[in-house]
């Protein structure tokens, strides 16, 4: 939800003109599908429309028994992978579709197709599957190719993309769903360390269950107008309200509505009212995951963003404890972003001193049934860039090369925003819209003990905890003194160990998550805690 608001009709094109390999099957396919040893149907109705794969339509890959079964295409013009270097695809297989005891994997091969064997010197990779589920597969031949393979940057020639499942020399048949087949960049490695860090530590969460008013401890209406206390930014003509008409908890969800009905607040009047929402939680680097619904309707501007806590902004959550920079210095990172107007189009965004309101770092593409379904809105953010996806397809990287103030603000911690805006272009006939939100999820690297650690040495039981929590240890952590955080980071309380099995009072937590920290004088060690 950017501060500027702009508008932008952009038909969305996965892949440059000179490498048009994308196909989403829902139309008349891009490329030339041939089969060897199989079937196929490159127009196949989805029969398992879930979670991530909403589509209509799909590639049907049927192993009929062919001893080397494939499903394959040729380009026009030889792979440039200066440029791009990573493949991806969907991939369903159903349990009962499997016969024999082949593993179950998708191997994906480059070809040269002018060959006259072009098998022997292609490159391949292959990545298991699981059964009975939709699934994103990524190829990266970049960084992982096939061992003992050509490298495929030391290849000019490739033209030909070869799909198989479940191997090959057997005469074991299986059916297979594809869906969605891309070809992009592969998102830059840290700088530091060669590797991006892997984000599989769940550090904060709201799964929105339950009914009624959002949980307090987590969310923070922000209602005050942020232009001279009358008008929010974008032209938009709501209010923001905290009343549990506009955002509220249902059937595991959070609803976030947009309703047309006058209200007043701070002694203006208008017609329309909805809500936004500040997360009481602010962190740097990690994985943010949102299952979400759009709103619909012409006029609808609904957001999951993201502001730096040092925003001085009116009536934010964090102005009076963190506020000392003004927008964008503090930086914006718009997760996804829909309209009303442009149905189906989600975009991601950044904004900061070298390029807001009108950013020219941006980039989108069409999902179908953004305001009908559930889709997974995913940005994966590190010290080195900031990778946004929807249901495991990247659509945009933001990765400046000379990072500085100007462009990269984000070396500080950034707060989650939700909410729904209306735009002076929202119709008469609007009356009222929810963007419903099935969870938030924050994961960031799993926290390592200064030195090692036995799981032997330091025992917690249960987790999750009801009312006490036992701590089992060896002498090594005797005198050890311990504290409990919250999600938020707040110290709970703190206490030494001084038995080898010491039993705490939890009764007096909160239902959620917190971190243990036990520092003896050779290690320090945490835990993540749920409470129930």
């Amino acid at each position: 939800m950017k501060y500027f608001f702009f508008l932008f009709f952009l038909t969305f094109n996965l892949f440059s003109e000179a490498q048009t390999v994308g196909e989403d099957f829902e139309s008349n396919t891009i490329n030339r599908w041939e089969e060897d040893d199989s079937e196929m149907d490159t127009s196949f109705n989805n029969p398992y429309k879930e979670e991530i794969n909403t589509s209509n339509k799909v590639l049907k890959y049927s192993d009929i028994g062919g001893q080397y079964a494939n499903v394959r295409f040729n380009t026009s013009q030889n792979f440039d992978f200066s440029t791009k270097n990573t493949f991806s695809l969907k991939i369903y297989v159903a349990g009962d579709d499997v016969q024999g005891n082949q593993e179950n994997q998708i191997s994906l091969k480059l070809q040269n197709g002018t060959e006259y064997e072009p098998w022997v010197r292609q490159t391949e990779i292959i990545k298991p599957i699981t059964l009975n589920a939709w699934q994103v597969v990524t190829f990266d031949f970049l960084n992982d190719f096939t061992k003992g393979a050509i490298y495929p940057l030391d290849r000019t020639d490739f033209n030909r993309v070869v799909l198989q499942v479940n191997g090959e020399n057997n005469t074991d048949t299986v059916i297979a769903y594809i869906d969605d087949f891309t070809f992009y960049q592969s998102p830059p490695k840290d700088n530091n360390t060669g590797e991006d860090p892997v984000f599989d530590n769940l550090v904060w969460s709201d799964e929105f269950d339950g009914s009624g008013a959002i949980d307090s401890d987590k969310w923070f209406h922000q209602i005050y107008p942020i232009i001279d206390g009358v008008s929010w930014a974008n032209k938009e003509i709501q209010h923001y309200t905290n009343r549990i008409d506009n955002s509220f908890l249902e059937n595991g969800s959070l609803n976030i509505v947009a309703k047309k009905e006058s209200h007043t607040y701070n002694n203006v009047t208008k017609k329309y009212t909805s809500a936004r929402l500040n997360s009481k939680f602010a962190f740097k680097y990690g994985k943010v995951v949102i299952k979400a619904k759009m709103p619909l309707g012409a006029g609808t501007f609904p957001a999951l963003w993201m502001l730096g806590q040092n925003i001085k902004e009116t009536g934010g959550y964090w102005r009076d404890t963190h506020g000392t920079t003004p927008w964008p210095a503090c930086g914006e990172i718009d997760i996804i972003e829909h309209w009303g107007t442009n149905q189906d189009y989600v975009a991601s965004a950044m904004h900061n001193p070298s390029s807001s309101g009108n950013t020219v770092n941006k980039g989108g593409r069409r999902i179908l049934n953004a305001s009908t379904q559930f889709h997974i809105y995913t940005l994966d953010w590190n010290a080195n860039r900031m990778v946004f996806s929807v249901d495991g397809i990247v659509h945009y990287i933001y990765n400046p090369e000379n990072k500085n103030s100007a462009n990269w603000p984000y070396i500080a911690p950034q707060y989650l925003l939700f909410n729904v805006a209306i735009l002076p272009t929202v119709t008469s006939s609007f009356s009222q819209s929810a963007m419903e939100i099935d969870y938030v999820r924050v994961y960031q690297e799993s926290t390592a003990s200064s030195a090692s650690f036995s799981s032997e040495e330091l025992k917690i039981y249960p987790n999750p905890i009801q009312d006490t929590l036992t701590l089992k240890t060896q002498n090594e952590f005797i005198g050890a003194k311990a504290s409990i955080y919250s999600i938020t980071g707040s110290k709970v309380s703190s206490f030494s160990i001084e038995e080898t099995t010491q039993v705490l009072d939890c009764t007096h937590l909160k239902k959620g998550i917190y971190f243990l920290k036990v520092a003896s004088k050779t290690k320090v060690v945490t835990f993540k805690l749920i409470k129930k």
